[in-house]
């Protein structure tokens, strides 16, 4: 039985089809149409993505939704991966603080660090909340918040976390200075140098980082760009190698996209407790779910007390304020929180207070719903413009959250090589070498689609193209 807006979606399509609406021809507004068919906004919307999914309607920034030209046909999806089945250390990394340190250059065009542009996050309703705890809090804006955290902070994210399935309690939260710090932790209280730790292939570089600053072998697991991790592949590894932890991207996987079903997250449960082996679950993208419904955590399937939980605010809400947190179980929590408090004694407090005021009073979810739609519209239109400007041959993945391309390019293309050409046209990307341990994916790139959409950036795609031809010739 088709749901309400699959049924809106075809109606609509017949529409264009019998020639209501012409190519090229911007549909009417959501409320307008809404009114039509007599359904909700919330129903619009999801029926125009589901079309621009399928190729019949353009999302255009700040304007809405036109009818294609013509069908729009997706490229490949990149392939899934197949990295040496073997531990080995983390090296090469060092690009990735050049990467970093470009993020503070307002002259580049910044397509290569997974960071969203002020435009794409709440800043006015954020500095309201900071005003107002200035205001409020005085002295104790100033004081330590040792860990585990502020209880206003803790209640507030317990509350969010009940639209991943998770009924927690507020006590169990530890706060951390973002995302990379409580994988840090996370790592930290379930292994030790030299032991090694199962992950996705590719992965996030942020990863990779830890696990070499930890002293740690990163083993690389089989991934699909659209399902995720293998696991027959994982569980042939937990049966081959003394594997301490497995790191985990399940929902909207950075770099690939990919989202993991339930039933696949219900089998790692079982893998994990099978294996008696922890898994370490890195959420930070979950709220980005292009049709607005925020996938379950691996955490609330998790009933043998094998996952660490990790997610941070900087995605979602503002980099800057340095925010994470953790959901460990009752044997890990008091260990992590001691590593915490050696470590940097506490997060920051003002961040703390800030953030559990606007959860509270800023309009997270309605600020949620608009940048779901932003971002798959500019998802959508960066995959097109790639497709229109690199080699024939290009694979591109179809991500269904979050803000990021993994671009796989012919493979005689030295994507390093290409880097540091786009430097010198002041434009960042990421290469693929970032992306593993195992000196893979030497042809394929990220892209960071948090950019406001501009001549600027498609100029900078162009120049992509360009440099891709030249390397190839």
């Amino acid at each position: 039985m088709a749901l309400l807006y699959q049924d809106i979606a075809s109606r609509l399509q017949q529409q264009i089809e019998t020639g209501l609406y012409n190519a090229g021809e911007r549909l009417p507004g959501v409320r307008l149409l809404s009114q039509q068919f007599g359904v909700s906004v919330s129903t619009i919307v999801q029926a125009q993505r589901q079309l621009e999914n399928e190729g019949s309607l353009e999302a255009r920034p700040r304007s809405g939704y036109y009818v294609c030209e013509r069908q729009w046909i997706k490229p490949e999806l990149p392939s899934p991966s197949s990295p040496p089945q073997r531990p080995m250390p983390v090296t090469g990394q060092e690009l990735s603080l050049h990467l970093a340190r470009v993020v503070n250059q307002a002259d580049f065009i910044q397509l290569g660090a997974a960071v969203p542009h002020a435009s794409f996050l709440p800043m006015r309703a954020l500095q309201r909340s900071l005003n107002k705890v200035v205001r409020a809090y005085d002295n104790r804006a100033a004081n330590y918040a040792f860990p585990p955290g502020l209880p206003n902070l803790q209640q507030q994210i317990a509350r969010r976390m009940l639209a991943s399935g998770d009924r927690i309690h507020p006590e169990d939260i530890l706060i951390t200075n973002g995302g990379h710090e409580a994988l840090t932790l996370a790592l930290r209280t379930v292994a030790q140098a030299g032991d090694i730790i199962a992950i996705e292939s590719p992965t996030f570089y942020g990863l990779l980082q830890v696990i070499d600053s930890l002293g740690m072998k990163a083993l690389e697991i089989p991934t699909d760009p659209q399902t995720g991790i293998s696991l027959p592949a994982l569980e042939l590894a937990l049966e081959q190698w003394p594997i301490k932890a497995c790191v985990l991207i399940p929902n909207f996987h950075n770099p690939l996209g990919s989202l993991l079903s339930d039933n696949y997250k219900q089998t790692l449960i079982k893998l994990a407790h099978k294996y008696q082996v922890p898994l370490i679950e890195d959420d930070i993208y979950a709220d980005l779910a292009y049709n607005g419904e925020r996938p379950r955590s691996l955490h609330s399937f998790d009933t043998h007390q094998r996952v660490i939980y990790c997610s941070s605010f900087s995605k979602t809400v503002a980099q800057g304020l340095r925010l994470g947190w953790m959901l460990l179980p009752p044997q890990d929590l008091e260990r992590a929180t001691y590593f915490k408090y050696v470590t940097n004694l506490a997060a920051p407090t003002l961040s703390q207070l800030a953030i559990a005021d606007y959860l509270e009073h800023g309009g997270h979810e309605r600020y949620l719903r608009q940048v779901q739609l932003q971002y798959q519209q500019q998802v959508s239109l960066f995959a097109r413009a790639l497709n229109k400007y690199l080699p024939e041959g290009t694979r591109i993945s179809q991500p269904q959250g979050g803000f990021v391309l993994w671009v796989e390019l012919p493979r005689n293309l030295d994507t390093l090589a290409l880097t540091h050409r786009m430097i010198e046209h002041k434009v960042s990307i990421a290469p693929g070498c970032l992306f593993t341990a195992s000196a893979k994916y030497t042809n394929c790139i990220r892209i960071n689609c948090a950019q406001p959409w501009t001549p600027a950036v498609e100029k900078a795609l162009i120049n992509l193209g360009h440099e891709c031809l030249r390397l190839a010739s």
